[in-house]
């Protein structure tokens, strides 16, 4: 089995200490994140499925140099994933971003993201009024 090299690694913090069992890791490709100690849940998110970034700082997270990103995506299994509490967060939003437009330019993803979930199958406008069936 080959090894996974990391772009970047960190820890879900308190009070800007590493004190943690959920721990956050980057490859050229996926996103993961793995939380627990006794019983482990281990999500991965991959990049070209990344559809935004958000970056939220609160004043407490601000005095101790942490933020928390929102990934949202457009992954079945985990639509959204916040990373918590991760210190540098505008470098590592950053980082996320410029391996996201890797990982579509890698796969040709720029049509589909025009297109929206049309090109994916998910849309249903049976009444051509524009808007998702399934959201009316």
């Amino acid at each position: 089995m080959e090894s996974i090299q990391y772009l970047w690694k960190d820890r879900k913090r308190f009070l800007g200490m590493p004190l943690s069992f959920t721990r956050y890791r980057l490859s050229d490709d996926r996103l993961f994140c793995e939380k627990g100690f006794f019983n482990i849940r281990a999500d991965e998110v991959l990049l070209y499925r990344v559809r935004d970034l958000q970056l939220n700082m609160s004043l407490g997270q601000r005095i101790f140099g942490v933020g928390t990103i929102c990934v949202v995506s457009s992954d079945k299994s985990v639509p959204h994933l916040d990373l918590k509490n991760v210190k540098n967060p505008r470098e590592v939003k950053e980082l996320i971003h410029k391996n996201v437009e890797a990982a579509k330019d890698k796969r040709r993803m720029r049509t589909t993201e025009i297109m929206g979930d049309a090109a994916s199958g998910d849309f249903h406008d049976l009444d051509d009024d524009g808007i998702d069936d399934d959201l009316e």
